[in-house]
């Protein structure tokens, strides 16, 4: 009759929720399994926390990038005019930019100004860098123009500046209020260069949640800045964005070709690649870290089996004299261990997909009991701890833990059915 027993038969399943439900009489292998049941829900969701937090810094990051800054900058090579000044400016930029914005896969086009002044008000200063731009360019700025939090109007952008949320806590300014730019290359005079100072009001102030673009970030008219920074009928770079930014390196060559003879380009990957690619490598790192902390976890698993097939040598005995093959024995201890991994797992899971969710509640009572002070977004760029709850790190988390723990369980298991039903009756 056992021989026609299906794999997994409901009396297997009875039999090893009666082993799961022993007292602490019975050997403490309840203590044990709450123990194992406890640190597998607690390693899941460290690994699930962790994974949520690494995809949310890098979306952030991405998303800041690409929203608030060029995905390739057209700029010209260092040349010697005429009267021996070097120079390293586009001189025929609008119709480099319509040559560029004909190409297919190109969505935006706009010439720039660039310039680091110091900012000042009535009693602060502060060093700022300007891009002097269009109107209409950066109305198509997408973190710009509609970033998460942003103060005045846009609409005014012709009449003043616009700067980020960082300048403005930096230098006490709000909107109506004038800031003092001060370069020190200014006008030209038979005595030398004096630096130029102008004042301009602020009209408009915006926060894209990333340290260095709202604390260092001034936006001003293109005219003006030309104006300004002694670029008369010149532009410093131009600004693209294209469809597809993970393709942006294969586009480089029509860009170049596009923008004229003297052009170079860099992207958004040249600029912030090499800060990726060492966020990755982190990522893996942790990955591997977290994934000892469950294998530690799932090692407790074997030790409440152990403990298990010790104190239950007299019913392995017992049922193997009734009847029952290596395999059934084997299916029990293994239900066992499996049902503390399934178990964690599930809880793990549901406690880093709430963390992931609540992040901000969670992380803004971890700050008020700590007494402020926790993030510091000078070191670490964003505003606000990110999370970003992907289901493939969720199920590369399951997969992980319930791989170990069904691994190690094999082996107790196979000890179990293993065991001489003779010697496990003898002094019984």
């Amino acid at each position: 009759m056992s021989g026609r027993t299906r794999p997994f038969a409901g009396f297997e399943w009875m039999i090893a929720a009666r082993y799961l439900r022993a007292r602490r009489a019975e050997g403490g292998v309840s203590v044990m399994t709450w123990i194992s049941f406890i640190g597998i829900a607690l390693a899941v969701f460290a690994l699930i926390a962790t994974l949520a937090v690494r995809s949310g810094f890098r979306h952030e990051f991405v998303a800041t990038i690409l929203g608030a800054n060029a995905h390739v900058t057209v700029y010209s090579a260092t040349r010697v005019t005429d009267t021996g000044q070097e120079v390293r400016v586009l001189e025929d930029f609008d119709a480099a930019a319509a040559r560029v914005a004909e190409l297919p896969g190109v969505t935006r086009v706009a010439p720039l100004i660039k310039g680091q002044v110091m900012a000042a008000s009535t009693s602060r200063n502060a060093g700022v860098e300007v891009f002097g731009m269009r109107a209409e360019d950066l109305r198509t700025l997408p973190l710009i123009s509609d970033p998460p939090e942003s103060a005045g109007d846009l609409d005014r952008y012709g009449e003043g500046i616009a700067i980020g949320s960082g300048v403005a806590r930096e230098l006490g300014v709000g909107v109506g209020d004038r800031v003092r730019l001060i370069s020190p290359n200014g006008v030209k005079t038979a005595f030398g260069t004096s630096p130029r100072v102008s004042a301009y009001e602020v009209v408009y102030i915006f926060s894209v949640g990333r340290y260095d673009i709202d604390r260092t970030r001034v936006y001003m008219p293109f005219s003006e800045a030309q104006s300004y920074f002694n670029r008369e009928g010149v532009a410093d770079e131009l600004e693209v964005m294209v469809a597809d930014p993970d393709r942006v390196d294969a586009m480089a060559p029509q860009l170049l070709q596009a923008a004229g003879e003297h052009a170079l380009v860099w992207t958004w990957r040249d600029a912030s690649g090499a800060f990726l690619r060492a966020l990755e490598m982190e990522d893996n790192v942790m990955f591997i870290i977290l994934s000892i902390l469950v294998l530690i976890a799932a090692m407790n698993i074997v030790s409440g089996l152990i403990m298990l097939v010790k104190n239950k040598g007299r019913d392995i005995g017992i049922l193997r004299t009734m009847g029952l093959t290596e395999g059934a024995v084997l299916r029990v201890f293994f239900i066992c261990g499996a049902s503390v991994g399934v178990a964690g797992t599930v809880l793990g899971v549901l406690l880093g997909c709430l963390f992931a969710i609540y992040i901000d509640p969670i992380f803004n009572a971890v700050n008020w009991f700590a007494g402020g002070g926790v993030w510091d977004p000078s070191v670490r760029f964003l505003s606000r701890l990110p999370a970003r709850l992907e289901w493939g790190d969720v199920l590369s988390a399951v997969a992980l833990s319930l791989g170990l723990s069904f691994g190690v369980t094999v082996f107790p298991a196979r000890r179990a059915a293993r065991m001489n039903p003779v010697e496990a009756l003898r002094y019984e």
